[in-house]
């Protein structure tokens, strides 16, 4: 366990330090931790709204904060190349990403013009409209696409830092929280990057 956290608290760090340096990506994220939040909620209730909340606000939020607002280049707070960060990577980077959301956005597509395709795998009928289809398929690729990347982990590298980084994307909205809680009351105050002394301190 002492092992887990220490690479939980590692993936985090770096995750911070190298990928949230914009305080618009880090209002962003915190927009998309709140709706996360919300989306665990109705998990329980509805998996249609909790699919919708979780895609449709939070994912296109956070991974617009990355796409638009983040500083690319070299990194002088942590003397580092993009293209090194990118490669060291753990979760899913630019690349990853992009195949990810184009995975995201071609479902709506199969679902309206070939439903038949998709309703085999969603057992409750009151879902298999246009709506319910998409969002019952974005529940299992968030969750199929989480998975992958735990086995790719653990086939590269180890299946402590697979289930660490598991670990990490579940909880990253209730530590997104904790972490940029006070990012717009920044930017409102007009700091679009964050000094990150705390890391120049380490």
């Amino acid at each position: 366990m002492q092992a887990l956290l220490g690479q939980l608290s590692e993936q985090r760090w770096d995750d911070h330090r190298l990928y949230h340096h914009s305080r618009i990506n880090q209002s962003l994220h915190l927009v998309s931790a709140l709706t996360f939040i919300f989306a665990y909620v109705m998990l329980f209730i509805n998996p249609v709204i909790a699919s919708l909340a979780a895609w449709l606000v939070s994912m296109t939020t956070r991974q617009a904060g990355h796409f638009f607002f983040e500083p690319r280049g070299f990194d002088y707070v942590n003397n580092m190349t993009d293209e090194h960060k990118e490669k060291i990577k753990v979760g899913y980077n630019i690349q990853r990403k992009i195949v990810l959301m184009g995975v995201w956005a071609s479902m709506p597509v199969i679902a309206y013009f070939y439903p038949t395709l998709l309703e085999w795998a969603v057992p409750n009928e009151k879902y298999h409209d246009f709506i319910g289809l998409t969002a019952m398929w974005w529940l299992y690729l968030g969750l199929g696409g989480m998975l992958f990347r735990m086995l790719q982990l653990w086939v590269q590298d180890s299946a402590l830092n697979a289930l660490a980084w598991g670990v990490k994307i579940m909880t990253d909205p209730f530590h997104d929280v904790k972490l940029y809680y006070k990012a717009p009351f920044y930017l409102l105050k007009g700091e679009l990057i964050d000094p990150m002394t705390h890391v120049h301190a380490k």
